[in-house]
């Protein structure tokens, strides 16, 4: 697709706003110590949640969409490679490894050499398929099958002993350690999700519909957050250590 789907910046642009918001209350709570009893509740939870996987649904279903993939699958993966050098050797205590920016681009690549098996698939089934696997394995890294609260079968406890390769797959060690954590599986199968739904929309025409009528174009007033999604990467690369920075002025003082 030569033309840019604009809207697709702004939903972008906007789930980065919610993560810089987010990560700023995070910081306060679990840096500067403050006490926010909310931020252990259900609500931001789901707050954590519905950023996460908006990423990461968009990003799959912009995949088809973006030319270059192996080198925008290495951007970034080497992006997530300099996350957890960063934390490992300045905020040892909050360090990131197998974070979301490595599964993403983990994901992106791995999608290179299934492409060809994937685009054969039809939509619709590749969709349903996709979404029950991601609830069914949910509760991997929990060391169950099953979706958040519900526990459908308990797994082998021998397969979470295996290292950080396990671990980077979603059957994490149990003396791994990192603040930001999203194996291959279950997210993964969120990321064909959104692959699939673009492949479904895609097939009834509804994208190059609305270039040929104007909707794809934004008004004026979202420009700002579509110039934030056009740019997330490097946004969500420079906004801890700036909230960091922001934080330890303010204590200071």
């Amino acid at each position: 697709m030569k033309q840019r789907y604009e809207y697709l910046d702004v939903i972008r642009g906007i789930t980065l706003l919610s993560m810089i918001f987010y990560h700023g209350v995070w910081d306060l709570v679990y840096i500067a110590d403050y006490s926010l009893e909310w931020f252990d509740s259900g609500f931001a939870y789901i707050w954590q949640q519905s950023i996460c996987w908006t990423f990461i649904l968009l990003s799959g279903f912009c995949w088809s969409m973006g030319r270059s993939r192996l080198k925008r699958g290495l951007i970034v993966f080497g992006a997530g490679l300099l996350v957890s050098a960063a934390t490992i050797f300045f905020l040892p205590q909050q360090m990131v490894l197998f974070g979301v920016l490595t599964m993403l681009g983990s994901s992106m690549l791995i999608m290179i050499p299934l492409n060809k098996l994937l685009s054969a698939t039809p939509a619709t089934g590749g969709l349903v398929f996709s979404i029950v696997l991601f609830a069914l394995t949910r509760n991997v890294n929990r060391g169950s099958l099953g979706f958040e609260g519900l526990s459908i079968l308990a797994l082998p406890e021998s397969w979470y002993d295996k290292g950080y390769l396990m671990t980077f797959v979603g059957f994490m060690d149990k003396d791994f350690c990192s603040t930001d954590y999203f194996s291959i599986i279950p997210w993964f199968f969120l990321f064909t999700s959104g692959y699939f739904l673009f492949r479904l929309i895609n097939n009834k025409g509804l994208l190059e519909e609305s270039f040929r009528t104007g909707f794809a174009k934004i008004p004026a007033f979202l420009t700002p957050l579509s110039f934030m999604g056009r740019h997330s990467l490097f946004i969500y690369l420079i906004h801890q250590p700036i909230i960091y920075v922001l934080i330890n002025l303010f204590q200071s003082d």
